[in-house]
């Protein structure tokens, strides 16, 4: 099986193969490594988790359509997205190395982030599911540049081609170019706090 690091590395080759354009690290990378087994790590988990529980996040489904050779599209729930810069115009979402669902995303090489709504905790749910069929009984149309699934009633969408691929830990950070974007106009987003879904009250 290829590991975390190889499979960053393939996708950076094949998106240079593709003519795709791929950020350019000037500095030296920093020293990243995992906790060794006969290592304390400096924070538990569990404290971990607890503490960064405390942001307050929006939620995003993250779709790619079917690569070559696969018979449906790809799509993971995903509350670690951001924008990233303006000109040009670049966002960014974390993804895990264990996650069965990237491989696909990049093997397509687009995706589109779909930003939930208030009502949208369910579908968010069935998107966290592992080895479900995700898509099942969820409408879409294709995003216009890529053709990633654009899902019905959401408040916003982004339509990005995979820019760049770094390692981060045990996530993955993928950074995408910008296609097109579009909003459905009004509306209370999805909010995840302390592992509860809510919403925003002004």
């Amino acid at each position: 099986m290829m590991g975390h690091a190889g499979m960053a590395a393939t996708v950076i080759r094949y998106l240079r193969n593709t003519g795709t354009p791929t950020a350019v690290d000037p500095h030296p990378r920093p020293e990243l490594r995992a906790v060794a087994d006969d290592e304390r790590a400096p924070v538990g988990a569990g404290e971990f988790r607890a503490v960064l529980g405390h942001f307050a996040s929006g939620v995003t489904v993250i779709t790619a359509p079917a690569a070559e050779g696969e018979e449906g599209p790809a799509g993971f729930a995903c509350q670690s997205f951001a924008s990233l810069s303006l000109d040009p115009p670049l966002v960014t979402f974390m993804v895990a190395r264990t996650s069965t669902t990237w491989p696909r995303i990049a093997r397509a090489g687009v995706f589109c982030v779909n930003i939930l709504g208030a009502r949208q905790g369910e579908l968010c749910r069935s998107f966290a599911v592992s080895g479900a069929d995700k898509f099942a009984g969820v409408s879409h149309a294709p995003a216009p540049v890529t053709g990633s699934p654009q899902l019905a009633d959401v408040p916003a969408w982004i339509d990005c081609r995979i820019h760049a691929v770094h390692t981060g830990g045990d996530h993955l950070i993928v950074v995408g170019r910008v296609e097109a974007l579009g909003a459905a106009g009004e509306g209370d987003p999805l909010l995840f706090h302390q592992g509860r879904f809510g919403r925003f009250t002004a």
